[in-house]
């Protein structure tokens, strides 16, 4: 079942649309699955290509039954390593993909169900994977999310300040692993 959602955030204009080609585009996006976010991956792949991004595919390529952390956890390392800029994940609901993602330093995944939460993600929280669940939004919603999330920079003030709160928390927590 897919639950609508509803446009918070409306473009005043199509500018972001046919903007989307002049944003650094040799930038490479991962994008991995589970089985449930085959279809959606794909399409979301397809788009990618459309506006000449990159694109690298860490899984899953079938409908047979995988664990999301497995695929999850390719996409979240390669971002948090700094060997990809960005990346995708999609699963049933996109609350497994989320909670495996922010498991890695310097990754900030927002699961985004419509344009305004894409938005934000990318204005307040600098998000570096966007996650999305298939079982959730259809193909069209998640379009318009990715297109925003692309194209929406960093707000930077204030919100860096936080952003650099949450790195000392993960520093905090990654000095307390290694005793």
């Amino acid at each position: 079942m897919i639950i609508s959602s509803v446009v918070v955030y409306k473009p005043q204009n199509d500018t972001i649309y046919q903007t989307l080609n002049n944003i650094m585009f040799s930038m490479k996006i991962a994008i991995a699955c589970d089985h449930a976010g085959l279809e959606l991956k794909e399409s979301i792949k397809a788009l990618l290509q459309r506006f000449g991004i990159d694109t690298l595919d860490y899984g899953t390529g079938d409908n047979c039954s995988v664990d999301y952390p497995d695929y999850g956890e390719r996409v979240s390392d390669a971002v948090s390593t700094g060997e990809i800029e960005r990346g995708i994940l999609i699963c049933g609901t996109g609350l497994g993909m989320s909670i495996v993602a922010n498991k890695f330093p310097g990754v900030r995944a927002t699961l985004c169900h419509n344009p305004l939460t894409a938005r934000m993600g990318r204005l307040h929280n600098d998000s570096n994977v966007l996650v999305l669940g298939a079982k959730i939004i259809d193909n069209e919603i998640a379009a318009e999310i990715v297109k925003i999330w692309l194209k929406t920079p960093f707000e930077g003030q204030r919100h860096s300040r936080r952003l650099e709160k949450i790195s000392i928390i993960e520093t905090k927590l990654n000095e307390g692993n290694k005793e």
